[in-house]
């Protein structure tokens, strides 16, 4: 039975002591965003179902319920300006619905932590199970093909070509390749620095880039001269670019290129983490560089490609030892 603490309390209240928590233990300004998206977005299904915003209507049932709405009746990109109808899907991935849940998992566990409420409503809430679908890295020839595809003449086509080479260079997220001020750029020592205050780790770190990428971002930087604007990736206006309008730019890349498959800004940290596997690179200074001090965390962006696995196959397969000794010419008899 649901106890007294709590029961009394507005869940605006409940979110705002949870918000305010994080954010004096230091969550970025983007992850305080993203738990006020998926509390809205909690609280709009609510509303929907006539229920109050009050801890009472919280109940496990009505978790499920919300679970269930946004699997399988919730549209995909609902309101999106720049989403084809083609992607306005209905039911939201597992991997999405098990995201938003996770902010009201926390929150409450937080909450009846602190003593504010002594009854947690997602306690016996499972996690969806989410299917491993192999993530298909770009290959050499398919990012040579995309970074040849901005017309370079206009700024727009010049500044897409600086934030994919800084992408593929990096292993950097989307939010920290916006972030990049002048003054990140240390032309000398050939270092871009993410700032903690952008990383998701809140660990600011170095990251390498190539002699090519920093020439391209000297070009840039020009062009970004006649703009009142410290940072590094702007629009046409001089106003920083939106993450929305980089990805479908990047996209827009992709099929002028004629690549018929889904491109992100992430996918270029999947595949440049996996090729610089690949190429001989060392998981401890691939940590360095993605910024995650757990190596579990650095191994879901090592996926070896098909050509890899082939390659390592036919060098060490026990089978190449087991033929070696039979493999003599033999006479096939075959009868008349």
């Amino acid at each position: 039975m649901r106890g007294v603490r709590g029961a009394d309390k507005q869940l605006d209240d409940l979110f705002e002591i949870y918000r305010n928590a994080k954010a004096a233990e230091g969550r970025s300004p983007r992850t305080l965003e993203q738990y006020d998206e998926y509390y809205r977005h909690f609280c709009d299904y609510l509303a929907m179902n006539d229920l109050e915003r009050s801890f009472t209507a919280v109940t496990t049932d009505v978790l499920r319920s919300y679970m269930h709405w946004m699997l399988h009746s919730k549209p995909r990109f609902e309101g999106h300006a720049h989403k084809s109808d083609a992607e306005k899907t209905i039911g939201l991935s597992p991997v999405t619905v098990n995201t938003k849940m996770k902010m009201l998992k926390t929150m409450f566990t937080f909450l009846l932590r602190e003593g504010v409420i002594d009854f947690d409503p997602t306690a016996r809430i499972g996690k969806i199970s989410e299917p491993k679908k192999k993530v298909r890295i770009l290959t050499i020839e398919e990012m040579q093909l995309l970074l040849d595809a901005p017309n370079v003449k206009t700024y727009a086509g010049l500044r897409d070509l600086v934030a994919m080479y800084i992408l593929i260079d990096t292993f950097g997220r989307v939010g920290e390749l916006l972030s990049i001020r002048e003054t990140d750029i240390d032309f000398k020592l050939g270092m871009i620095y993410f700032d903690e205050n952008v990383v998701k780790t809140r660990r600011g770190r170095y990251v390498p880039v190539s002699k090519r990428t920093l020439r391209l971002i000297k070009e840039l930087i020009k062009e970004n001269a006649d703009f009142d604007n410290e940072y590094l990736i702007l629009n046409n206006y001089g106003a920083r670019l939106n993450p929305t309008r980089l990805r479908d730019r990047i996209k827009q890349h992709a099929k002028k290129a004629g690549l018929n498959i889904r491109i992100t800004p992430h996918l270029f940290r999947y595949s440049g983490a996996t090729l610089f596997i690949e190429n001989g690179g060392d998981l401890r200074h691939l940590a360095g560089i993605l910024g995650h001090a757990d190596m579990r965390m650095v191994m879901k962006y090592t996926n070896p490609s098909d050509k890899a696995l082939k390659a390592q196959h036919e060098r060490y397969a026990p089978i190449n030892d087991i033929i070696k000794p039979l493999n003599k010419p033999r006479k096939t008899i075959r009868k008349k």
